[in-house]
């Protein structure tokens, strides 16, 4: 079965399956050694980790498609990535499910906010009026050539507009074609456990961890009826807690010794990057 075929068997299953953010293709490959299903690409980790910037739009889609390239090689598993707004207009979103689809995205992320958008749980967004947004769902749709490509439309109108006017947009993303729903940062309990009665296609629940969105178990997550729980930083938010912790040692004590617990090993570090297959390969050429 193909990556976009197996993703959209978990999305359908509708049991709140795990999904992390992978930043780089390290970070995807941790993830997948630890036995989760799907990686997602997140912008976020992405503009953090390698422009040291906030989430507000700075990405462009030349950074998250060599990120999607080099995460594809790096894993077999199915792979979400985030797409912000598209980049534009309907044309330019059109162009970034062409683009993303060469890279390998198994299913690709499109948000209706003004832009340049910012994080889903920062305040000051805007989003674009409903007609302009499913427009941009329909070129995406439109655009992708394998039809087991997924598109999955995000909302931010909650914040703007209130709960009610986010599942009517999103009702009417899933009208337009999308194949995973999103309503992202919603606020109150029981409008995670309302949203997988109220809107029939796939959804997606994204737990931040320091969010506007009560954290939720994914095991009750998949009993409500999410497919997909999405904990897009916590990789992220762990490496930068780790980093941390090993060079606030390293500046106070001059040392950081293997056995400390704070780092990983070095042939833990080289089983990681499939050093040892590499050695294989190179005796195979020599």
């Amino acid at each position: 079965m193909s990556t976009r075929k197996k993703l959209k068997a978990l999305a359908e299953a509708r049991r709140g399956v795990l999904v992390p953010g992978a930043f780089n293709a390290l970070s995807a490959k941790v993830i997948e050694d630890l036995g989760f299903e799907a990686i997602y690409v997140t912008g976020a980790g992405v503009t953090n980790m390698w422009f040291g910037m906030p989430d507000q739009g700075f990405m462009g889609l030349a950074e998250i498609a060599d990120h999607t390239a080099r995460i594809r090689d790096a894993v077999s598993l199915p792979i979400i990535v985030d797409a912000d707004t598209g980049f534009g207009n309907a044309l330019n979103v059109r162009h970034t499910v062409r683009t993303l689809e060469r890279a390998g995205a198994d299913c690709i992320q499109f948000e209706d906010q003004v832009a340049p958008k910012r994080c889903g749980h920062f305040s000051g967004k805007e989003v674009i009026s409903t007609e302009e947004a499913v427009s941009k769902i329909k070129a995406a749709v439109d655009a992708r050539h394998d039809p087991h490509l997924m598109i999955m439309a995000r909302t931010d109108a909650a914040a703007t507009h209130g709960f009610e006017a986010a599942v009517e947009r999103a009702q009417q993303f899933a009208e337009a074609g999308a194949d995973i729903l999103f309503v992202e940062a919603v606020t109150k309990a029981d409008e995670v456990r309302a949203l997988p009665q109220r809107l029939a296609k796939p959804q997606l629940m994204n737990m931040v961890i320091g969010g506007r969105t009560p954290i939720f178990n994914a095991t009750e997550l998949g009993e409500l009826g999410y497919g997909i729980v999405l904990y897009a930083n916590a990789a992220l938010q762990g490496a930068v807690a780790g980093m941390q912790k090993a060079l606030t040692v390293l500046r106070d004590n001059k040392e950081v010794q293997e056995s400390s617990g704070l780092v990983a090993a070095f042939s833990e570090r080289q089983r990681l990057v499939g050093k040892p297959e590499w050695d294989k390969l190179e005796q195979q050429y020599s």
